[in-house]
């Protein structure tokens, strides 16, 4: 254990300029302003985090997190582009244009009765706005690597807990108390597991540990809060490995318990998964969207699958219309879990309940699949379960022929009948001469 957990009990390491490699050439201009008009107006200014983190790793940091001694309404009377947020952790956001900077003020721990600070039965902080100096805030994050603090005064790192060298070694490391640190927000597990896919760091054999005995406390956090934990686990562009550690930690059957149970019995359902993981971190390397729809659609097929067959044998419905029901069905039980969106779910349904007209390889309502909205989708996700085994080649290989194709060549393959005297020049209609009247 690296350190008491007692907060100040310790002085910085403070690591000069010439002895590190983060460099303010690596820090966004947006954070720059921040941080220079901070110090200039008398308050301490640091960049701390994931923004050092991955400066040191030489990782083209995205994100840039400040600390400070000045009070979230003191940061929003420097800052005309500034709003105050959260509740359970009083912030403030500087926007520069897309990008947002965001301002925490250095926290101390609770020790007076009327610190506005809670915790749940459970240990879980659910509010933590006790203010006080960056030798007190250092024990309240959560990684050594990740409470690193680069003084924008004289661009020197100050280290309290060994993070600097934790970085070096690439080592996670818990401060504190491991268990005690998991209570107070189980959401640490999912992203020590995170930064372990992502960085390639090794997780302290007391983090693991620790998390074995507290994987269950992940069904006490709000279930919006875990899906925008999904949101960076799985797409990042380190997904597979993400998904490999989380099984490994036994952390994804709490995220969807459905699913891993279908895993754990079928290879072929396995294979499938990873395959649709390699494919959305190809696609972020190469600088693509990606949709949590999809993944989501990928990780509930088997259980949706198995209830559709229920469903289908217990009332006369098509098969498109028993995975519809049964998708409904599933997605409302993982929404306990992970409260995922509408605008999510409902594509995604959809796309899960085109899969059984990719059979059908004739006629014009075959042909008019083309033209769904979902195709796309529902043709990626039909040709990656050909493509290990759940579905048929050939289908595979026909609807990735058939896309190619021109009109005429696509009525073939469709076996449509040609249209008749399509080649006929049309005669123009002979219009019928008016006998007179009597009146003309």
């Amino acid at each position: 254990m690296k350190n008491t957990g007692k907060t100040g009990s310790k002085a910085p390491n403070v690591i000069p300029r010439a002895a590190h490699n983060v460099s303010r050439a690596e820090i966004s201009k947006a954070a720059l302003k921040v941080l220079y008009r901070l110090h200039k107006s008398g308050y301490q200014a640091f960049l701390v985090g994931g923004g050092v983190r991955d400066a040191m790793l030489e990782l083209h940091p995205k994100d840039f997190d400040i600390a400070t001694n000045a009070t979230p309404e003191e940061v929003r009377s420097l800052f005309s582009n500034c709003r105050l947020i959260g509740r359970r952790f009083r912030l403030a956001h500087v926007r520069f244009g897309r990008e947002i900077i965001e301002v925490a003020t250095f926290r101390a721990a609770a020790n007076h009765e009327d610190d506005d600070s809670a915790h749940d039965t459970e240990g879980r902080i659910i509010r933590d706005n006790v203010y006080g100096t960056i030798d007190e805030d250092v024990w309240r994050r959560d990684f050594t690597c990740n409470a690193l603090y680069y003084n924008i005064a004289d661009f020197s790192i100050w280290d309290y807990t060994g993070g600097f060298d934790d970085v070096k070694r690439k080592r996670l490391v818990l401060i504190g108390d491991p268990a005690q640190r998991l209570r107070e927000d189980p959401v640490r597990m999912l992203r020590a597991v995170r930064f372990a896919g992502k960085l390639g760091f090794s997780i302290d054999k007391s983090v693991v540990n620790a998390m074995r005995g507290h994987t269950e406390l992940l069904a006490n956090v709000p279930a919006a809060r875990l899906f925008d934990e999904f949101l960076k686990l799985f797409q990042s562009g380190f997904a597979e490995r993400t998904f490999e550690l989380l099984r490994e930690h036994k952390l994804f059957g709490e995220l969807f318990p459905a699913t891993e149970e279908e895993l754990s019995q079928d290879e072929r359902f396995l294979a499938f998964t990873q395959a649709a993981l390699q494919n959305s971190d190809k696609r972020v390397a190469e600088g693509k969207s990606v949709t949590p729809m999809f993944l989501l659609g990928v990780f509930l097929w088997m259980p949706i699958k198995k209830l559709a067959e229920i469903r289908r044998s217990e009332e006369k419905m098509s098969e498109s219309q028993s995975l519809s029901l049964a998708a409904y069905e599933i997605v409302s039980q993982q929404q306990r879990r992970i409260s995922i969106p509408k605008r999510f779910t409902v594509p995604m349904r959809e796309m899960l309940a085109l899969q059984p007209r990719f059979a059908q390889v004739r006629g014009k309502r075959a042909m008019n699949l083309l033209q769904h909205r979902r195709f796309r989708a529902a043709y990626d996700f039909m040709l990656l379960q050909s493509e290990v085994g759940l579905g048929d080649p050939e289908l595979g290989k026909f609807w990735t022929d058939v896309q190619t194709q021109s009109t005429d060549e696509q009525a073939r393959s469709f076996q449509m009948p040609a249209a008749q005297g399509a080649d006929k020049k049309r005669r123009p209609r002979r219009r019928r001469r008016r006998k007179p009247t009597q009146e003309s």
